[in-house]
């Protein structure tokens, strides 16, 4: 079955971060000249996906704002030759495809906020891309994880190997190998301890769900930090239906966090036709300056 719909849970508080995220959230900080939250709706509408669904709170308005049109502002750059390629940039933020808004009135997790978007998925599967994790890839990770998914019926996590002194700050999965970069998942836990550490492919950023899952999250009780955990009702569907984990190909940054920020801008400052040859070349220079 084809996924036509896609969630992007964006109403965390952004407290590592801070005090940048203080009155712009964190999700619209940008890298390079686009804020990070318009790569990850970039990559849904690249993925195939027809409908977003981007999960806010109180003080984000700036996200709505982000993918409105701006009229004054186009009205200004409309017919200047010399500004066109900005006109085009900032005509598109309003014409990616069908954005809906809904607002998480309280931060009870993950696992709640998928929970805010069951009347938007009905009954039919979906994707969710995690608001703090941009990836730049040549094919959109969540096309990744869709193809997997109509290829096998089940549930598609999208997982990359953390550092083994790291796993205890993410979640842990037991995987066997099935083909190439995918494997069978049959049980996972958030945060585990070092004893509980099942392997170290951990999900980062993307999982394709089926509908069964929202019955599975009114079910669950709160996990870790008292909160409702998307990996805990994502443990009870690898448990019984089984999850397919996909080692996807693409580059993960950690926009929650600032070594993230300063890494995604670096990096993609670099590939940039307008920033690659001076920022080569200050990177050169400074590079001689450290020990």
């Amino acid at each position: 079955m084809k996924i036509r719909k896609a969630i992007i849970p964006a109403a965390g508080m952004g407290t590592r971060v801070l005090p940048a995220s203080k009155a712009v959230p964190k999700e619209m900080l940008n890298i390079v000249d686009k804020p990070a939250i318009q790569y990850i709706v970039e990559e849904a509408f690249a993925s195939g996906i027809e409908e977003v669904l981007i999960i806010t709170n109180r003080g984000k308005g700036a996200i709505e704002d982000h993918f409105d049109h701006a009229f004054e502002l186009e009205a200004k750059l409309e017919g200047n030759e010399s500004k066109k390629k900005i006109y085009d940039d900032v005509c598109a933020c309003s014409n990616f495809g069908n954005i809906f808004f809904i607002r998480q009135k309280e931060t009870k997790g993950l696992g709640h906020a998928v929970l805010c978007a069951k009347t938007f998925v009905g009954n039919e599967p979906f994707a969710v891309l995690y608001g703090d994790d941009v990836i730049i890839a040549d094919t959109p990770v969540t096309k990744q994880l869709c193809d997997a998914y109509e290829e096998t019926g089940k549930g598609v996590v999208g997982v990359k190997e953390v550092p083994a002194d790291k796993i205890t700050k993410y979640c842990s999965l037991a995987v066997e190998p099935i083909k190439d970069n995918w494997y069978k998942c049959t049980d996972m836990i958030e945060k585990p301890k070092p004893e509980e550490v099942m392997s170290n492919f951990s999900i980062l950023g993307r999982v394709v769900l089926p509908p069964e899952i929202f019955d599975i999250l009114e079910n669950t009780p709160n996990g870790a930090g008292g909160e409702l955990q998307l990996t805990d009702a994502m443990k009870t569907l690898a448990q019984t239906s089984g999850v397919t984990a996909v080692d996807y190909e693409g580059t993960r940054y950690d926009m929650g966090n600032k070594f993230g920020i300063l890494q995604a801008n670096i990096e993609v400052g670099l590939k940039h036709p307008e920033t690659k040859d001076e920022l080569k070349e200050y990177l050169k220079s400074i590079v001689k300056e450290l020990d």
